[in-house]
């Protein structure tokens, strides 16, 4: 097989329009209800984008639970007791300032807008607060006593089960307490495609470590670092982050100080990540509220505290989308333009295509028996419909690093061409040895 030819164009900033078309057309997310006319800033996990989601949780499971000593995971319920939110301050502090316009009726938050209507130049109202927390019902009466709520954070479910923990694992100080899960916020204004919608998961790791002044400004130092580098780790361009601490005016009512990595999106710079001080915050206030003791007591100076807590929460879907942005390119190959999602391997959705030159002389079979053993160690696709080249493009559009081809030649000597997604360029491989030399090439590390 011939070589095929890129030809390098300068780095392409993709647009959010041209993005969200590339993700409904290749199967990555789709408008949610879209048969009804969509359900407003909600959305579909396709069958590839669902892949790369669970790449991005598992990359993020990895780094933070399994290959560290001092921290365990849980997977807390959804509706909690809803003393929790009282408890937590969100009932009364989880609050954005609303504004309507009095001509076109459309809302928008009042930190967002200036002195009249973006939409249609008309009069704002007064701002007032809405608080952000879905209401549902318990049981059968739908009344005040069975009113619960969709959780706005992972967070709390990490706290009440705090004493839990350290009761049955046998664990000590510092201790991370780590999940990943749904939340709901009712976003006056949500928006940017999976930037801001108001059904979304989160990526939270509570650090549990003594109240020392000292070692909360390490850890915190500690957990930032860490967090900037994941993101530069799996394939983000260093001049799209940044750290940007917040002002006293924007902490969150349980921040004794939070950093956010922030990401440059096409709309302008937006958090990916919050790292924050929570102090002993949660854990006082759910002790109250309760009656549980919610302390901790440390072998070592034979004393009983509350600990304080670091917090980096990130959003998956957030992430997701800057992998995504920074991902998407296009050049030019055999004179011919394409676009290329150049996905960190480890998050591609589909590790390796397997196509057949031709649909005949044994080729296809022995692509199936290669694509089949391909399966059962990477998420793997199998294609032979259309010419090599066009299939090369459809497995380039949606992040595959790899592909292998049979031709004459595997017949006759059991090697195949496997072809790299962002150079091109192809080299005959055993098929004994494919296995492991993709997996070398992903750099999969378990």
């Amino acid at each position: 097989m011939s070589q095929e030819q890129t030809t390098p164009t300068a780095p392409v900033r993709v647009t959010m329009e041209k993005l969200v078309n590339l993700c409904k057309r290749r199967g990555l997310i789709f408008p949610s209800s879209d048969i009804y006319g969509g359900l407003g800033s909600t959305w579909d996990y396709g069958p590839l984008g669902v892949e790369l989601k669970r790449n991005v949780k598992e990359a993020w499971w990895r780094e933070m639970v399994q290959r560290r000593a001092d921290v365990v995971g849980i997977d807390a319920a959804i509706l909690m007791h809803p003393r929790t939110w009282e408890a937590s301050g969100h009932l009364q502090n989880f609050t954005d300032p609303l504004v309507d316009c009095k001509s076109c009726q459309q809302r928008f938050r009042a930190d967002q807008v200036g002195a009249r209507c973006p939409a249609c130049g008309g009069e704002l109202t007064a701002a007032r607060q809405f608080n952000l927390m879905f209401k549902t019902f318990m049981g059968p009466v739908e009344d005040t006593a069975s009113t619960v709520y969709l959780r706005p954070e992972t967070a709390q479910g990490i706290f009440v089960n705090f004493a839990n923990i350290v009761d049955t694992q046998r664990v000590k100080l510092p201790l991370g307490i780590a999940q990943i899960g749904k939340s709901f916020r009712n976003e006056i204004t949500p928006g940017n495609f999976v930037f801001r919608t108001r059904e979304f998961e989160q990526m939270e790791m509570e650090f549990f470590i003594k109240p020392d002044p000292a070692q909360e400004a390490q850890w915190f130092d500690y957990w930032l670092e860490q967090r900037f580098s994941w993101y530069l780790n799996f394939g983000l361009r260093p001049d799209h982050l940044r750290r940007r601490p917040h002002g006293a005016d924007e902490l969150s009512h349980y921040s004794r100080g939070t950093t956010d990595i922030e990401y440059l999106y096409p709309f302008g710079w937006g958090e990916l990540e919050g790292v924050a001080k929570r102090g002993s915050f949660d854990l006082d206030r759910h002790a109250e509220m309760s009656g549980h003791d919610l302390s901790y007591f440390d072998e070592e100076s034979r004393s009983r505290f509350r600990p304080w807590v670091i917090e980096p929460a990130a959003g998956v879907d957030r992430a997701l989308l800057a992998f995504l942005l920074d991902a998407y390119d296009e050049d030019v190959m055999d004179n011919e333009e394409r676009i290329v999602l150049r996905l960190d391997p480890r998050l591609a959705p589909v590790k390796v295509a397997v196509f057949p030159l031709l649909r005949k002389g044994g080729m296809p079979e022995k692509a199936q028996a290669i694509y089949q053993a391909m399966q059962r160690r990477f998420n793997a696709a199998y294609d032979q419909a259309g010419s090599i080249g066009r299939r090369y493009r459809r497995q380039d559009e949606v992040g595959t690093p790899f592909c292998v081809t049979v031709d004459h030649q595997s017949l006759a000597d059991d090697t195949v061409t496997l072809r790299a997604r962002d150079s091109a360029q192809q080299e005959r491989v055993h098929v004994g040895a494919l296995g492991e030399e993709i997996a070398r090439r992903i750099g999969w590390e378990r």
